[in-house]
């Protein structure tokens, strides 16, 4: 059987996830990557080949054509990547058995364009907070029926260790990941403050712009003593290992689902502290495998309480390990996929239309993840105005878009 992925690129998550399904699939499916940018960071990919994963990188439309024509299925990595839409759009693609596998969420900006759970033979969500959206259960029984979630943030294989991190070191509070307010909840440094606890501190762990607004917001705390820079970390596991507390606190509109780092602190018996978004709520079962808090306030009188008696974390700890072992693993998302190939093999290949799916111009491409809906010509320009003024350089941003299309008459206002 042989699967044609179709990605952006293999780096952070999906370079992560991938990596790990390479080694847990089954010989009989070759597995085939088509990278549309040149990798800045390879290490995923060259785990992927390492595993027997084939390469191919920012090909031609024609190449990229006979590479699907080539697969029994062509498995379209999907997220707001201005790359993948041209690709997409742009390619005279022949008949396909396709799959989407989302690794964005669609409950808020970037949106999934609702076209493509119609069109699409299978899409698949990486977290099954995905299928609550207003998109989703307006659809028919039948449409709902090709929609699943899979999986794609895996605990470490193999490092479980003899106790939970929570018995060995249960007033260490760790957060790793994305030192930045577009995931990171805006309120963390004033949840800090608020706790009313003995001296502690919370180590945070990844890279931080020394002037930026992270920075900035924990210089203005009333207990900035409280808070750790650490920088970034090459080995998070040796660091999770030796973290009692993970304060996970992310901002309530954040696009993410697989959360790799909360699922890895957890598989390494950690005591998650979460606020109740959706992602979240699909990984922590509250006050079994970790907490789940409604807003910063209960989250402060939370993490009071688990400091004032840390004799309570160890079950916790060991339950986050065993769920985590249970449920998110490779060999399960491999095994999953592996049905769905054989299932979805029994089908014809049939022609897909991306650009009548996705629409002809960048800006549509762009607008299309941050409105629901159709838009007038007046109003698009209006809202590209927005953006261009808001100036924002996340990845998926105007300012990407306009980066990768720079002379694109489209997206000038």
């Amino acid at each position: 059987m042989k699967v044609l992925h179709v990605t952006a690129h293999l780096g952070g998550g999906v370079g992560k996830a991938h990596s790990a399904l390479c080694v847990a699939t089954d010989p009989a499916i070759q597995r085939n990557y088509v990278l549309l940018e040149t990798p800045r960071d390879r290490r995923f990919a060259d785990q992927v080949e390492a595993a027997g994963g084939r390469l191919t990188i920012a090909p031609d439309s024609a190449t990229l054509a006979a590479l699907a024509a080539d697969a029994d299925i062509v498995q379209i990595e999907w997220w707001n990547h201005p790359r993948l839409y041209a690709a997409l759009c742009s390619t005279p693609f022949p008949a396909m058995r396709t799959v989407f596998w989302c690794h964005i969420s669609g409950l808020f900006a970037p949106f999934i364009p609702a076209s493509l759970y119609q069109a699409a033979d299978r899409f698949v969500f990486t977290s099954p907070c995905s299928l609550a959206m207003p998109d989703v259960l307006a659809l028919p029984d039948h449409a709902r029926a090709g929609l699943e979630a899979i999986g794609s943030g895996f605990g470490f294989a193999g490092a479980a260790p003899n106790q939970p991190a929570a018995a060995r070191h249960p007033r260490r509070i760790g957060y790793l990941g994305t030192l930045d307010f577009a995931k990171m909840s805006p309120q963390f440094f004033k949840m800090v403050d608020a706790v009313e606890a003995d001296p502690f501190q919370v180590s945070l762990w990844g890279a931080c712009d020394p002037d930026g607004p992270v920075a900035q917001a924990a210089r203005r705390m009333r207990h900035p003593d409280r808070i750790r820079f650490e920088g970034h970390v090459d080995d998070p596991a040796a660091v999770l290992s030796e973290t009692g507390i993970f304060l996970y606190l992310l901002q309530p509109e954040h696009y993410g689902t697989a959360e790799n780092a909360l699922v890895e602190a957890m598989s390494l018996g950690c005591v998650p502290l979460v606020l109740a978004n959706p992602a979240e709520q699909a990984i922590v079962d509250h006050g079994v495998t970790g907490f789940t808090e409604v807003d910063i306030p209960a989250a402060a009188r939370r993490l009071e309480g688990m400091l004032g008696h840390p004799e309570t974390l160890c079950e916790i700890g060991r339950n986050a390990m065993a769920a985590t072992a249970a449920t998110r693993t490779p060999v399960l998302s491999a095994t999953r996929f592996q049905r769905l190939y054989t299932d979805l093999l029994r089908s014809e290949k049939r022609p897909l239309d991306f650009k009548a799916l996705l629409g002809e111009t960048p800006a549509q491409w762009f607008l299309g993840t941050q409105m629901r809906g159709p838009l007038t010509a007046g109003a698009a320009q209006d809202l590209l105005r927005g953006f261009a003024a808001a100036g924002s350089e996340a990845k998926g941003s105007l300012v990407h878009f306009r980066s990768c299309f720079p002379d694109d008459p489209s997206l000038a206002v």
